[in-house]
């Protein structure tokens, strides 16, 4: 889309402003590399209209297409242009923490994003040993309302489907509860307190679950309505 003005906020809006392009920049710029990572976090684009916007990005000199070494497929990388956007991104949050929060409905709660989160939230050298499974099961989801994270070293994955291997903690909970305390809006002990989350496992993990899954980047911002 063009706009024919030389302000440099239409220009800007000429190369991100396209539906679709802020987020696929959020998810590059926390790490998102692959095209499949990249449909994972944002599961309602069509492959091909990642793929335009992907090519967009890289004709804007946004990111950096590689090919994989001895495989099929491509690899995206920020340029320095990009990652000079982190900053807004983090402004927009922001803004959203505080004045679209408390518009959200059921359709917005994603569990797949959810889990996506979760598992980069997680932070390996909190927890005892080298390998840790979380299990999830989110009372309110029908497809696919189990959930493992597999925590390997400093590797970490998720999947829908029993590992078969021994569980370390459960949750048990809604999509909507575990999201808001995630997001900052409630916290695990009150969760489980109210009713609303059953933690199951050793109480060094169960007590302390912020210290080895972090929450948002912008928990703790309250909605204009709370100030």
């Amino acid at each position: 889309m063009e706009y024919g003005q030389f302000c440099p906020i239409a220009k800007a809006s000429e190369v991100i402003g396209e539906k679709w392009t802020i987020l696929i920049i959020r998810e590059l710029l926390i790490g998102a590399t692959r095209f499949n990572e990249l449909q994972r976090a944002l599961s309602l684009i069509s492959p091909t209209l990642l793929s335009k916007r992907l090519d967009s990005l890289e004709l804007d000199g946004l990111i950096v297409k590689k090919k994989i070494q001895g495989q099929k497929g491509y690899e995206y990388f920020p340029t320095q242009s990009c990652h000079e956007l982190m900053p807004t991104i983090l402004s927009i949050g922001e803004w959203g923490m505080k004045w679209t929060i408390s518009n959200l409905t059921h359709k917005d709660y994603d569990v797949e994003l959810l889990m996506l989160y979760l598992m980069r939230s997680i932070q390996p050298q909190n927890l005892p040993g080298n390998n840790t499974v979380i299990r999830f099961k989110f009372t309110n989801v029908e497809t696919f309302p189990e959930w493992w994270i597999l925590v390997d070293k400093d590797n970490v994955d998720f999947c829908t489907h029993d590992p078969g291997k021994d569980v370390d903690i459960y949750f048990t909970s809604t999509i909507e509860t575990l999201t808001e305390i995630w997001m900052g809006r409630g916290s695990y002990k009150k969760a489980v307190r109210e009713g609303d989350l059953k933690l199951v496992g050793d109480t060094n993990l169960t007590n302390n679950v912020t210290s080895w899954m972090a929450n948002s980047v912008f928990a703790g911002l309250p909605a204009a309505s709370e100030i």
